[in-house]
């Protein structure tokens, strides 16, 4: 009996021994998958509202750069550019434009106001209180436009902001920096409106170093950096940048309310710094479960079952076995994930270089020095909207290609109604894409240019075809304009030469050649299929987007 028990005390304690080994390795890994996964997710986070944010300080960059202050005072200021703003696709509540005016311009902005037809034409303080114009002795900073102009905001213009809390001293910033600068959180429209971020981007005035006003857009605070998923791991806050006591944070409806941070309350599990405007916001980040607590429960639930298997040495083992392999599992697919979506994040980062360099190149290229403006603008955006249509067909495509058709649709080609396409219907990769739409706008724009030998609008036909057997296959594009010669269509500009003759045909590792016959201006491109459908990139695109499966 003595050596019975001696042995049943022996399992025992190695039974004991090992639930208690068993606890602690579960209560460690469990710490560690939960902290990474809550650091991984956070940082995608503040990845995606960092490119959130730049891409929106990119379009006040691109708006400020395009847009050309005249010498006199205009309440229509916004129009060449609603086309333009619109076509970037964000999610601004207002963009505006606030002029710099002397105090002799005041009474001329008043009148111009009034023909505009907003519903207060004269100029105010901020709050709407009269201003006694004859007094003010120095230029002073007035809201003369805006988009959209609705219910809410027809009634804004006029008002004088130098003396805002608020926007008051970012336009001075503004002023200063020479750059955008982003404000303080304040509510939007009205007094009690959602809170927002107004980033304001300084204009200079043409022929001169003056400042001619700002274009500034207006962003709701909810979707532009505290927006996150109801199944996610944390809930993101955003510290006022006033006061360290204080944070804004949005409920399930996007409401965002400004509270005040209790001493006793827990600290956030991670800050985040992310840049727009100009300035440095952090924004904090509190795990939804407690992971401490987690982890305990999972551990003592292991130690219960340890302590039940106590008698069954191999069980207990068994049990011990597979919990590991559970836990080695799970890790591993952790780390596949990570690993899928660093080669996500860089495939992305790689493509939005190329399509903001072929940008930087069009934009370099139309604004050439001693190039007529309006046209220029007018190719500008027709250029950069046949780019943004050939990048929202390649996104609904997840870049795996798109149809060749497609490109050809009336909302990226000019007058794409005249134009007969007959060829198959083939799925260009997404290199290809970006080359060809280029092209199609390109011809387009200039068949547009003027009449045909008939007086009438030229007749245009677009075939291609495909010759040859794999994997040797060429590619024949023809672009043909009917009743069409040297004199009566105009000629090509420099930058749309460089893409007919190189730009496209390096593209696609072919050649191009134009020239006029008795009736029609044509324009042939020839390359090898491979190129143009590129199998690799799509295989490339379906590797990366394929789901992570844990190793059995």
């Amino acid at each position: 009996m003595v050596r019975l028990g001696f042995i049943i005390g022996f399992i025992a304690l190695i039974g004991v021994m090992l639930s208690g080994f068993a606890a602690y390795r579960v209560h460690d890994q469990e710490l560690q998958i939960e902290g990474i996964a809550l650091a991984r997710a956070i940082d995608v986070h503040a990845s995606l509202v960092q490119d959130r944010l730049t891409e929106r300080e990119l379009l006040a960059r691109v708006a400020s750069g395009l847009f050309r202050a005249p010498s006199v005072v205009k309440a229509n200021m916004l129009q060449p550019l609603r086309s333009s703003i619109y076509a970037f696709k964000t999610d601004f509540v207002v963009a505006s434009w606030i002029a710099r005016l002397k105090p002799g311009e005041l009474g001329q902005a008043e009148s111009e106001l009034r023909s505009a037809g907003f519903s207060n034409p004269t100029i105010r303080d901020f709050d709407d209180q009269p201003l006694d114009i004859k007094a003010i002795d120095k230029p002073v900073n007035v809201l003369m436009d805006l988009e959209p102009r609705s219910p809410d905001t027809i009634g804004l213009p006029g008002r004088a902001l130098d003396r805002h809390s608020i926007v008051g001293p970012m336009l001075a910033q503004a002023t200063v920096a020479g750059k955008p600068v982003a404000s303080d959180p304040i509510p939007l429209l009205r007094v009690n409106g959602p809170v927002g971020l107004v980033l304001a981007a300084p204009v200079s005035q043409d022929g001169s170093t003056g400042l001619a006003g700002f274009v500034t857009f207006s962003y709701e605070l909810a979707p532009l950096m505290l927006a996150n998923d109801d199944r996610s791991l944390f809930s993101v806050v955003l510290k006022d940048p006033r006061d360290a006591n204080d944070e804004f944070v949005a409920n399930d409806s996007g409401v965002v309310t400004s509270r005040a941070v209790a001493q006793d309350s827990p600290a956030p599990s991670m800050v985040r710094k992310v840049t727009f405007g100009g300035r440095d916001w952090s924004l904090a980040y509190y795990a939804k479960t407690n992971v401490l607590q987690r982890a305990q429960q999972t551990a003592v639930i292991v130690a219960a079952i340890g302590l039940a298997l106590t008698g069954i040495i191999c069980g207990l083992f068994g049990y011990v076995a597979y919990n590991n392999l559970r836990l080695s599992r799970e890790i591993q697919v952790r780390i596949g994930f990570e690993r899928r979506l660093t080669a996500v994040i860089d495939e992305l980062n790689h493509r939005v270089k190329n399509i903001l360099a072929v940008i930087q190149s069009i934009v370099t290229r139309t604004l050439r020095h001693g190039s007529d403006i309006d046209v220029a603008r007018e190719l500008l955006i027709g250029r950069i909207h046949a780019m943004s249509n050939v990048v929202t067909l390649l996104s609904e495509s997840q870049w795996q290609g798109v149809k060749l058709k497609g490109l050809f649709e009336s909302r990226a080609i000019p007058h794409a109604e005249r134009i007969a396409v007959n060829g198959p219907d083939i799925a260009v990769s997404a290199r290809a894409a970006q080359s060809l739409s280029l092209l199609f706008f390109e011809l387009a724009s200039h068949s547009d240019e003027g009449l045909s030998l008939v007086g009438k609008h030229p007749h245009i036909v677009a075939t291609w075809e495909i010759t040859g057997e794999e994997p040797e296959t060429i590619f024949h594009f023809r672009w043909e304009e009917f009743n069409t010669s040297a004199a009566t269509r105009r000629e090509d500009s420099d930058f749309g030469l460089i893409l007919l003759d190189r730009v496209a045909p390096e593209a696609l590792g072919g050649t191009a050649k134009r020239y006029f016959t008795d009736v029609s201006y044509v324009y042939e491109l020839t390359a090898p299929m491979v190129t143009v459908v590129d199998m690799s990139e799509r295989d490339r695109t379906d590797q990366i987007s394929a789901p992570v499966r844990p190793v059995r």
